[in-house]
C-alpha cells in the first residue's frame, strides 16, 4: 500500500450464506481525506467497513488500512484508529464521564477530556448513566469515544443521527477540522448535504457494488441541469420547442417566463437555446439549477428486497 492511501479495498467479496454483501468492491481512501460512503440500507457499506475495522474476514479480495492487515494486524492496528460505537456497544448504567475515561485510558497520548466534552456538549450529562442519554447525546458521546485516542483514520457511521441542528454543525466542523490536522475520514450517511459539504470522495454504492464515484462537484457536474429558465417575450410557440426535447423533459410557459424540466445535458442545452435564436425571440435572461448530490443519488440507487446489512 502506497503511503498516499490510508485505505485500500481491492475487490472485496463479503457474503452471508447465499448472499453477496459486497461484489467485488474496489476503492481508496487518501490519508488526510474524507470520503463520504453512500447508499441504502442493504447496500453493503456496514459489511465493507467491518472488514476494514478488522471485525470481519473478507471472502474474496482484501483490505489495507494504514499499511496493514485488518486481521492479522488487528492489535497494532487498533490503537491507530477512531470507530464510532454503536447503540447498545457500551455498558447501559456507566455515565458518560465514566465511558470516555475508559476508552482514554486505552490511548497512549488522550485528548484532554474536559476540553473534549465541553466541545461536544457533554459535561452537563457527565454523570448521566448511557441508557438515559437521548439519542443525539449517544451520538456525541460516540463521537467523543473516536477522537479521544488521537487517530490517524477515523471510521464515521452516520455520525450526527439524532442531533439537533447545532450539534449537526458542530460536528461538521470537527470533521472539517480533523482533515486540516491530516487525519482521514471514512464516514456513512443518509444525509446528502452532509456528504456534499464534508466529503473531499463520494463513493455510492447500490447491491454490493459501486455505482458512481467522484467529488461531490464532479457528480453533481455529471448528471447535469434539471431546470433552465429562460426570459423572453412572451407567446413563442412553445409546442415545437417541447417537439424537439425527450418525452421526460417538460417545456411550459407562464408569460415571458419558460421553464425546461427535465435531466438538461449540454446537447439538450444547447438545442433549447438554439430555438430560441431560430425564432428570433429577444432573450433577456437564461438562469439553471444544477442537479444536487441528492438528486444523482436517488437517480442512481434503488431499493431491493433482500438481507439488509
Amino acid at each position: 500500500m502506497g503511503d498516499a492511501n490510508a485505505v485500500e479495498v481491492s475487490d472485496l467479496v463479503v457474503r452471508y450464506g447465499a448472499v453477496a454483501a459486497v461484489r467485488g468492491v474496489s476503492l481508496v481512501v487518501p490519508r488526510g481525506k474524507v470520503l463520504a460512503l453512500l447508499g441504502n440500507n442493504g447496500a453493503g457499506k456496514t459489511s465493507l467497513l467491518q472488514v476494514c475495522e478488522g471485525f470481519r474476514k473478507a471472502d474474496g479480495g482484501g483490505a489495507r488500512v494504514l499499511g496493514l492487515d485488518p486481521i492479522a494486524d488487528h492489535d497494532a492496528l487498533m490503537p491507530r484508529l477512531g470507530i464510532m460505537l454503536q447503540s447498545g456497544g457500551v455498558y447501559p448504567w456507566a455515565t458518560a464521564a465514566e465511558i470516555l475515561r475508559l476508552f482514554a485510558g486505552f490511548a497512549q497520548h488522550p485528548l484532554e477530556l474536559g476540553p473534549l466534552m465541553d466541545r461536544l456538549g457533554l459535561r452537563k450529562v457527565a454523570r448521566t448513566t448511557f441508557r438515559r442519554l437521548s439519542g443525539g447525546e449517544q451520538q456525541r458521546l460516540a463521537l467523543a469515544v473516536a477522537l479521544v485516542g488521537r487517530p490517524e483514520l477515523v471510521f464515521l457511521d452516520e455520525p450526527t443521527a439524532g442531533m439537533d441542528t447545532e450539534a449537526r454543525h458542530t460536528t461538521w466542523r470537527l470533521v472539517e477540522e480533523l482533515r486540516s490536522d491530516g487525519v482521514t475520514v471514512l464516514l456513512t450517511t443518509h444525509l446528502l448535504d452532509e456528504a456534499e459539504r464534508l466529503a473531499d470522495q463520494v463513493v455510492i454504492m447500490d447491491s454490493g457494488v459501486v455505482a458512481a464515484t467522484g467529488t461531490p462537484a464532479e457528480l453533481t457536474a455529471a448528471a447535469g441541469i434539471d431546470l433552465l429558465s429562460v426570459r423572453a417575450e412572451p407567446g413563442l410557440a412553445i409546442k415545437t420547442l417541447a417537439a424537439r426535447l425527450t418525452d421526460a423533459t417538460v417545456a411550459e410557459e407562464s408569460p415571458g417566463e419558460y421553464a425546461i424540466a427535465g435531466a438538461l445535458d449540454t446537447t439538450a442545452v444547447a438545442a433549447v437555446l438554439g430555438w430560441f435564436a431560430a425564432e428570433g425571440a429577444q432573450v433577456t435572461a437564461v438562469n439553471s439549477r444544477r442537479r444536487t448530490l441528492e438528486d444523482v443519488y436517488l437517480s442512481l440507487t434503488s431499493r431491493k428486497a433482500g438481507v439488509v446489512r
